[in-house]
């Protein structure tokens, strides 16, 4: 089977679907995978066929972490963000589902991919790294502090289904105007399908959705229909194979287990003050530090104690570390929980603020800290808090059971049994 997976955003938003890639191509399907085009040197080192996407998701970091927290704002930028760039990655997804007999895509696709598999007759699967169109009065919108009452909870999901389908006709309306494409009736995935179209020529099985957490984190919902499955994180195997450079292998073997700080697509504008507040919190709990200095690019020399990198494989780094301090994006929330430390979430915008409270809600670690309101005495405290014994002993029997969990193989299987049943099922 020809597949085309369609992407968008930070490392956090490819990084998983690189494993998921090899699982179908081990299974003998043929992968195209579409991204920003930064990406172009770690998806083609996997021997993943890779479609560059037009556009920056640096920027939208940027963007994103300049209005913080406010629901309106984020979404207004993710717009201007996307009408930008919207003409060129209509033309290079249209060509990279050229040829496709099964179209997964994520969050920022997921109109436009489901819109393009209706019209060539081929069913889609939609992948979720953060529930959003998955309606439950079990928690809100991602977007949004708990509201105490499932009415509200399972309201606000509605409510913004609805704002990502109307700016996402919009916005494609914007682009269509500006570029002279072709009007398009646009489909969302996720309405209630009658079970005929208007001609009465067409029945089409429910888009599947995959929700790539694990169920440990954040339990399915009793209200979800028989098409939404928690499958498990994607996840590589453990990378022992991955060669340190020798300044992270020395400072590694020259004394204790260090604190990880990795923000990694987070660009803020307060990046200075927070590697102060960094600086200064694992001063005064004396303890090393390794910082993972990703988009944010603050570096400093390195000492006995600190040691500055851009990057670094999470699953090889995380398991010889005491504790993680991290944003809360999806990508580095899986693998500080899979590690089996403690998690100390410092939300930057989005769904950060949720993955925080997740992690607090299963013992992983303390009460989030919004990057607002971080200040050295409060991550000393969450520091001290981490390391209790009884918060470790809860981060590693979570990290057991995530370990436990083969996220990958689930949803190939899951893909394969959704795409025999559509054909079955699907009348043209």
């Amino acid at each position: 089977m020809k597949i085309t997976i369609l992407t968008y955003g930070s490392r956090g938003d490819v990084q998983p679907f690189l494993p998921l890639s090899l699982g179908l191509m081990a299974r003998g399907h043929s992968v195209k995978l579409a991204a920003p085009h930064r990406f172009k040197n770690l998806v083609e080192g996997y021997g993943i066929h890779f479609v560059p996407l037009a556009g920056d998701p640096e920027d939208l970091s940027r963007r994103l972490n300049n209005v913080g927290f406010n629901p309106f704002k984020q979404m207004r930028e993710m717009m201007d963000h996307a009408i930008a760039i919207g003409a060129d990655v209509a033309r290079q997804v249209d060509e990279a589902c050229r040829d496709a007999e099964l179209i997964i895509h994520t969050f920022a696709h997921a109109v436009g991919a489901h819109t393009t598999a209706r019209e060539k007759h081929i069913p889609d699967v939609h992948i979720q790294t953060f529930p959003m169109f998955t309606p439950t009065g079990d928690y809100p919108n991602v977007a949004l502090p708990n509201l105490k009452l499932r009415a509200l909870n399972y309201l606000s999901h509605v409510f913004s289904s609805q704002i990502s389908k109307w700016t996402s006709k919009f916005g494609y309306e914007q682009v269509r105007r500006r570029a002279g494409l072709p009007k398009r009736k646009l489909h969302f995935p996720f309405d209630k399908n009658p079970p005929f179209d208007k001609l009465r020529t067409s029945l089409r099985p429910p888009t599947l959705i995959l929700c790539a957490w694990s169920p440990s984190v954040l339990l399915p919902s009793r209200e979800w229909g028989e098409n939404v499955h928690v499958t498990g994180y994607f996840f590589f195997d453990f990378n022992e194979a991955y060669k340190p450079p020798d300044e992270l292998r020395s400072f590694l073997n020259s004394g204790e287990k260090p604190i990880c700080v990795s923000f990694g697509s987070m660009v803020n504008r307060d990046a200075k003050r927070i590697d102060e507040i960094i600086r200064e919190s694992l001063k005064r709990t004396n303890h090393r530090g390794i910082i993972l200095s990703g988009w944010g690019r603050v570096n400093q020399p390195a000492s006995d104690d600190l040691l500055y990198l851009e990057s670094a494989p999470h699953d090889w780094l995380l398991p010889r570390c005491k504790m993680i301090v991290h944003h809360g994006g999806a990508g580095t929330t899986s693998a500080g929980l899979r590690a089996g430390i403690p998690n100390i979430v410092v939300p930057f915008t989005a769904d950060q603020p949720f993955w925080g409270r997740c992690v607090h809600a299963v013992g992983a670690g303390p009460k989030p800290i919004l990057v607002k309101d971080l200040s050295v005495d409060r991550l000393v405290k969450a520091i001290a808090d981490a390391a209790s014994q009884a918060e470790g002993e809860r981060a590693d029997e979570m990290g057991k059971k995530i370990r436990a969990e083969d996220g990958v193989n689930q949803a190939v299987a899951l893909v394969e049994s959704h795409v025999r049943d559509w054909y079955e099922t699907a009348i043209f």
